[in-house]
């Protein structure tokens, strides 16, 4: 089935790897996802200090609660790519395993640094909204 996102894009804005903007059909049905963590089923933090590893297991989070709100990945509507550096470097490291995770969904992100994430040797969390269209329910 095809996702009820359509993205938009600018040729007036400079070129970004994501949409700048989404859309969902009046009558979509929203899921307001939790940040996804990088948290094993035992509940510890995947890969203290790795960047990409945390941002991979984020991702894999992330698909499992889409899937239980019957949605996947090209139905994500926005993103939000928390973190835990100062530095350019690590958010780009987290920023590209979640680049290729989403592949031509580049659907429109925030990548952001922040101070500290709510799990022991959390680095990275990704919060996410998507819109499916009302009969797929």
């Amino acid at each position: 089935m095809s996702s009820a996102v359509q993205l938009i894009r600018s040729a007036d804005l400079a070129a970004a790897p994501y949409a700048y903007a989404a859309t969902a059909p009046s009558g979509s049905r929203l899921i307001f996802l939790a940040g996804a963590c990088p948290l094993e089923e035992d509940g510890s933090t995947t890969a203290p200090g790795d960047y990409s590893a945390q941002a991979a297991r984020c991702v894999t989070t992330l698909r499992e609660a889409l899937r239980a709100s019957g949605a996947s990945l090209t139905d994500v509507i926005s993103t939000r790519v928390l973190v835990a550096s100062s530095s350019q470097k690590d958010l780009v490291a987290a920023w590209d395993v979640v680049h290729a995770a989403f592949g031509d969904h580049d659907v429109p992100s925030t990548l952001l640094g922040v101070t500290v994430l709510g799990y022991d040797h959390q680095l990275v969390e990704i919060e996410a909204i998507a819109a499916v269209a009302e009969e797929a329910r």
